[in-house]
């Protein structure tokens, strides 16, 4: 994963996303490029794209500016070079035109092995559920969800895979094989009763091995707990630095009404998630 994305929708809360994306980075020798993000709303009336901040407040170039400033910042306290094109190893670039709208980023994450953004928040000055799952289901490419209390020294050293038989989740464990390659522990979960109907985590054990990857099944029991509690809660008891999941085995709609794994963890990790859909 030698290409790694950093879109900036917010410089004032950006911090654990660039901890992170650099992190990440800096593991795997990675092209980081930073971009400013600016969220619009269509106006279907007058078909105009409206922008969404206080335009007397901060003007479109402030807020790409700013985002920059923050990204060059933040590279430079790790010290990671710009990207010249010569030698290996991690450098930093930054996409110059902002991206006006979920959809511009989600089109430009699809020539990158990985998109970086935050954990959604129930504020409004938050990271947003709707750029998140626009990149999910719009990029074809995995996300690196950073908490929002981000302060780790390494991801993917040992690693939980939330096993639930899924296509989605099939389709995650493919697009994160290189990562669970280089990492320490692999703890292929399943929640006894948050499956679908298909392989066992036992199967999926058996052939990761054969892929050089140092893999363990474990089964829970739900013990009154919802699937997404006992994810987590696995995540905290083995010290995870990163957890893989499949994003909505169930339909949108139904974990917004009713709740899911995915939600759960949407809303409560605090360590960080490589998902796909």
């Amino acid at each position: 994963m030698k290409a790694v994305f950093v879109p900036i929708d917010d410089p004032e809360i950006s911090r654990p996303i660039f901890d992170a994306g650099i992190l990440f980075g800096r593991q795997l020798g990675s092209y980081i490029e930073g971009a400013a993000t600016l969220p619009v709303l269509d106006n279907y009336i007058v078909g105009e794209m409206v922008p969404l901040w206080p335009p007397q407040q901060r003007s479109m170039g402030d807020i790409a500016r700013d985002a920059r400033d923050a990204f060059v910042a933040a590279v430079g306290r790790a010290g990671v070079p710009v990207h010249t094109g010569l030698g290996e190893g991690p450098s930093y670039g930054w996409h110059e035109a902002p991206l006006l709208g979920d959809g511009a980023v989600a089109a430009r994450a699809r020539i990158f092995d990985i998109t970086v953004v935050g954990r959604p928040s129930a504020s409004a000055s938050g990271p947003r559920l709707s750029l998140l799952e626009t990149i999910v289901f719009e990029s074809g490419r995995p996300l690196l969800i950073a908490p929002p209390d981000f302060q780790g020294t390494s991801i993917g050293d040992t690693v939980v895979i939330a096993w639930n038989s899924s296509t989605e989740t099939a389709r995650c464990v493919g697009l994160g094989l290189q990562l669970l390659q280089r990492a320490k522990a692999v703890h292929v979960l399943t929640v006894e009763g948050g499956s679908v109907p298909g392989p066992s985590g036992a199967d999926l054990a058996r052939l990761l091995r054969l892929d050089g990857v140092k893999a363990e099944e474990i089964t829970v029991s739900g013990k009154g707990r919802t699937t997404g509690e006992m994810i987590l809660a696995h995540c905290d008891s083995v010290g995870a630095d990163l957890l893989i999941k499949g994003a909505y085995t169930q339909s949108r709609l139904r974990q917004m009404i009713f709740g899911g794994a995915t939600s759960h963890v949407l809303a409560h990790a605090r360590l960080p998630v490589f998902m796909a859909h």
